[in-house]
């Protein structure tokens, strides 16, 4: 029996229905993704298929490094087929992990490739995979609206150039691109030498020179201008705990002044500064009527030898154990106090922190904005079934599962959109079981409402974006 079918992880009868009637035909907002611009302006035509799957994709070396393939056929200089074919004899070892479904799901819907994945098939695979990306329709625009991507958001540091998204917003790319605001370098003032470098990169851009905390916010608030000219309408963060330590002006000031000298900040001086800059950024936020993505928890860089040689971003972060509720709860609280919360989505990489930020979530609606503080998807490591049907479930018992925006890829590859199909799946599957066993009514055009709902308007409608 072919492996991908079209009741592929539908258990009940109500979630073929929900799946194949509400769900399948629905379009794709990603809003949050780490797709390069500059691909997507270029409309690039990946040469084979490590190019288009394996290239930058920090899940494969990871599971690569555990089923004991050595570093230079994950990140190394080996030959493209050679790691392909590295990855090949890893996926059978990937069973019961997400990899393995995700696997399967592209190789089907990209190549029309219905075996399975071994060393055995590598061979059928790398050929039928690259013919297929040589023929017509199959550049990085040809895939996302092959798949009806309506719209996707990158993840773009302030000292980026916008000249990509410039040039396919004047082209005829029937997706919608948009840069997303991610400021995190600025917040390192403990690793000084690093910092003093992204600051010389976002004085250039800002065409500014950097010497001063009043410096630091005013280039900053330039490209934040700059980045909501060119459609931006989301900020993002990536911290291990929310920064929740009050710092005044001349605080920050002589803090940025000894990082500037070289000097590395104190953990407590590096909240405190982290503090005084992450209010600012939910400040301008809230200003501009963005949404604020906070991903909150992550342990980076946990392999030092790896990342001294490779860098971030390689497969070697972990969930981090850090307490979390009164930080967030701070945080959240000093902007509502000034009526300047943004729209906000919550995003937890710990499952033990799953009812924190389901309820948190709930302290922060004002009565306006539909679902104004939402509780995200699965992310990262909770990126698979148990993760999100455990997301919804936990969502749907504290909070409106009928308002949730839905799922997003956090994918650096354009062979990752499948994983909606993957999200859609869980999703009906979760709600036909809770229909068939009387938790939910047996109406199809009911449930099937907030169906669609989940699957793109939410988003679309919470947003803000011009998508259609």
């Amino acid at each position: 029996m072919t492996f991908i079918q079209d009741d592929f992880l539908l258990q009940t009868e109500a979630a073929r229905r929900l799946y194949h009637g509400y769900a399948a035909d629905e379009p794709i907002l990603d809003y949050h993704t780490h797709l390069p611009p500059a691909d997507i302006a270029a409309d690039r035509r990946f040469g084979d298929l490590f190019e288009a799957w394996l290239e930058g994709d920090h899940y494969k070396w990871r599971a690569m490094r555990t089923a004991g393939v050595p570093e230079r056929l994950c990140t190394g200089d080996a030959a493209p087929k050679e790691k392909f074919l590295a990855w090949a004899r890893t996926v059978p070892q990937t069973l019961g992990n997400p990899l393995y479904h995700w696997t399967h799901l592209e190789l089907k819907r990209y190549f029309g490739f219905d075996g399975l994945l071994s060393e055995a098939s590598a061979e059928e695979v790398w050929e039928q995979a690259n013919a297929t990306l040589a023929s017509d329709g199959m550049t990085c625009r040809g895939m996302m609206e092959r798949f009806g991507v309506r719209a996707v958001c990158s993840t773009d540091d302030p000292a980026d150039d916008l000249a990509d998204h410039e040039a396919i917003a004047a082209s005829d790319c029937a997706t919608k691109v948009y840069p997303t605001f991610r400021p995190d370098a600025a917040l390192r003032v403990d690793e000084p030498e690093e910092w003093r470098s992204w600051l010389g990169r976002l004085g250039e851009r800002a065409g500014q020179e950097i010497r001063t905390i009043d410096g630091l916010l005013g280039a900053l608030k330039h490209r934040h201008d700059a980045f909501h000219g060119a459609g931006c309408r989301l900020s993002d963060h990536g911290v291990e705990q929310c920064f929740a330590s009050p710092c005044t002006e001349q605080e920050a000031a002589a803090i940025f002044q000894t990082a500037l000298a070289g000097t590395p900040a104190t953990p407590d001086e590096h909240r405190r500064f982290g503090t005084y800059l992450m209010l600012e950024f939910g400040r301008w936020d809230a200003e501009r009527g963005w949404t604020k993505q906070l991903h909150i928890g992550p342990l980076r860089n946990n392999n030092l030898r790896l990342y001294r040689s490779l860098g971030r971003d390689i497969g070697c972060d972990s969930i981090g154990d850090r307490p979390q509720a009164e930080t967030l709860s701070w945080y959240l609280g000093q902007l509502d106090l000034e009526g300047r919360l943004p729209k906000t989505v919550l995003y937890n990489i710990n499952p033990a922190h799953n009812h924190v930020f389901a309820s948190m979530a709930g302290n922060f609606q004002d009565g306006e904005t539909p679902g104004k503080v939402q509780w995200g998807s699965g992310w990262w490591f909770l990126d698979q079934w148990d993760g999100m049907t455990e997301q919804m479930r936990t969502l749907a018992n504290l909070g409106l599962l009928s308002r949730f925006v839905g799922m997003l890829t956090d994918s650096r590859s354009f062979l990752s959109f499948p994983r909606h199909e993957y999200f859609r799946r869980c999703l009906c599957d979760f709600l036909g079981a809770e229909m068939e066993r009387g938790a939910l009514p047996a109406d199809d055009a009911l449930v099937g409402q907030m169906v669609r709902g989940i699957c793109y308007s939410n988003a679309r409608e919470y947003l803000g974006l011009a998508v259609d």
